[in-house]
């Protein structure tokens, strides 16, 4: 009798235990506006276009490569705006250094919005008011997801979510 009250809060121990997913920056905090450097350059924005230091740590059993993704849900497109989309970073791999797009090894940066490969920074339009910026970081099965680096980025989007075990995800703001 008292090994099946004990039960539930064993469980309730052990969840308390298990350590989350997640992402930091030294770059970007979680809630806080990012720096000019992490703007765009382009459209009408004159940032140095950087992309962030990401690290991540706890990542699930069984991942076998991680995704990362940096993505606007204000954008006035009714769809958001994908700035960066990468695939394929070994698992080995926990973090990335600041200006790291470009230089990923093993990994592959697909189409952005802005309708190329690579970090493409915040650039909201003057006056849109605040924006979201969502940098995710996905643990997948799969060391290879074979997409071409021409695939549209809600199409990679859709992948994720579909074959994601857990992701982690550090939001910063940008206003212009």
């Amino acid at each position: 009798m008292k090994l099946t009250h004990a039960l539930p809060a064993l469980a309730v121990a052990m969840t308390l235990n298990a350590q989350a997913f997640e992402v930091t920056s030294q770059d970007i905090q979680e809630g806080h506006p990012m720096a000019k450097t992490f703007e765009f350059s382009g459209m009408g924005c004159d940032g140095a276009n950087v992309s962030p230091q990401l690290t991540w740590k706890q990542a699930p059993a069984g991942t076998k490569s991680f995704a990362i993704t940096a993505y606007d849900p204000d954008a006035p497109t009714g769809s958001g705006w994908w700035h960066w989309v990468v695939l394929n970073v070994p698992a080995t791999t926990n973090a990335l250094p600041r200006g790291a797009s470009g230089n990923i090894k093993a990994a592959l940066e697909t189409q952005t919005d802005y309708g190329k490969a690579g970090f493409g920074g915040a650039c909201p339009p003057e006056g849109h008011g605040m924006h979201r910026y969502q940098f995710t970081v996905w643990a997948l099965p799969k060391a290879q997801i074979d997409l071409p680096a021409d695939t549209p980025p809600a199409v990679v989007g859709y992948t994720l979510n579909s074959l994601a075990i857990d992701k982690a995800t550090l939001t910063a703001t940008y206003t212009r």
